[in-house]
């Protein structure tokens, strides 16, 4: 765990969770082919990771590992229709991509956007609703 202590800021969250969701939506709108899957799924991600960041930034920490925005999020109190560890997974495939040239095969793209519209709408209300405060 690489956390670094700072000051909290509120303002800096709120534009982490804006920008999360942006980047959900435009994830979510691109049209799935052979060619776009890694960028779906590393869209996706980082969306998800950007929600978890945005919670530390709200508590005053700096992360400089990604593991530690997405336990924040595994770690959130909210019901959803599948578990929130299911996130890690999204990581472990998105590190595959990017670092090892895996590519996604199309049912993997689908089931990574399925798994995006069952948990980031309940999981960026609690965020929200967190930082809201």
């Amino acid at each position: 765990m690489t956390i670094r202590y700072k000051r909290p800021d509120n303002k800096n969250a709120m534009s982490i969770v804006k920008a999360a969701k942006e980047e959900m939506d435009f994830a979510l709108s691109i049209n799935i082919h052979d060619k776009s899957g890694s960028t779906i799924i590393r869209n996706i991600y980082e969306s998800f990771r950007m929600l978890g960041d945005s919670l530390l930034v709200y508590k005053g920490f700096e992360s400089k590992d990604h593991t530690d925005c997405i336990k924040e999020l595994i770690n959130l109190k909210v019901k959803t229709q599948r578990p929130l560890g299911i996130l890690d997974n999204i990581r472990i495939l998105r590190h595959n991509i990017n670092y090892y040239g895996y590519r996604p095969k199309l049912d993997e793209v689908k089931e990574i956007i399925s798994i995006a519209k069952s948990l980031f709408n309940p999981i960026y209300g609690e965020v929200l609703s967190k930082i809201s405060n």
